[in-house]
């Protein structure tokens, strides 16, 4: 599920489709960055390749600014690079899929 918030870039009203997961992230950068999610908009937005949308330019911000910060304690800690992913597929395994 997709949710719809608006942003404001350089004064600009425009609204950007998120899953609930990446709007969360976008918070939690927010607060440790001590900046609005409007400025952070406006940050990437005027980063981004031509061509792109700020949709997708701000999925791969969020997935760029964990990545820095990732470790390999921290994957250890997550249970990566056992094969099976660790914690973070858990909540996107089909029921099927969870008892093999």
């Amino acid at each position: 599920m997709l949710i719809n918030r608006n942003v404001t870039i350089a004064g600009r009203r425009t609204s950007v489709r998120l899953e609930p997961e990446m709007w969360d992230a976008l918070h939690a950068i927010a607060r440790r960055e001590a900046m609005s999610i409007h400025a952070i908009a406006t940050l990437v937005d005027a980063g981004k390749s031509p061509g792109s949308t700020l949709t997708a330019e701000l999925r791969v911000f969020v997935m760029n600014y964990y990545r820095a910060a990732a470790t390999e304690e921290g994957h250890a800690r997550a249970g990566h690079g056992r094969g099976g992913l660790g914690k973070a597929t858990k909540a996107h395994q089909p029921s099927s899929l969870s008892s093999r």
